[in-house]
């Protein structure tokens, strides 16, 4: 998928006077693949199996298993876990999290906060749990 900012598409939306032309113009910048197939490309880009990922992420295996056929739609919190076992980036997890219809990690939240720091320094679910957990946050479960 090529990039194109959000906000030059919703612009070109705006003043594109039928559906038709605004799709024929951007067809190229518009996401065509479901969640699981995002997340299958992950795997192979990063040249990771998903036995690995999903013991990484800590999950239940066929629950892991599950997502990855997408045979179950992941909350929020289990779509962190796995990039998390992937070692997705910030703007990687926030990619995934948007695919999903989920909101971005957001840094004026403490818990979120302490998603971003773990993403950000290649934390283990463990550990960034044990940090929710002394703040007194909901931990990833």
């Amino acid at each position: 998928m090529i990039k194109k900012p959000t906000d030059t598409l919703l612009n070109a939306l705006m003043a594109s006077d039928t559906l038709e032309n605004y799709f024929k113009s951007n067809e190229a910048y518009l996401i065509d693949c479901t969640l699981p197939e995002h997340l299958n490309a992950l795997l192979e880009e990063k040249e990771l199996t998903k036995a690995a990922v999903i013991k990484n992420a800590e999950l239940n295996e066929i629950y892991g298993y599950q997502i990855f056929s997408g045979k179950r739609k992941p909350s929020r919190d289990k779509l962190v876990m796995l990039c998390i076992g992937m070692a997705l980036g910030l703007e990687e997890t926030q990619q995934v999290l948007k695919l999903a219809g989920y909101a971005f990690l957001y840094p004026k939240k403490h818990r979120d906060c302490i998603l971003i720091y773990g993403l950000q320094h290649g934390l283990s679910i463990y550990e960034i749990n044990e940090i929710l957990y002394d703040r007194n946050e909901e931990t990833l479960n």
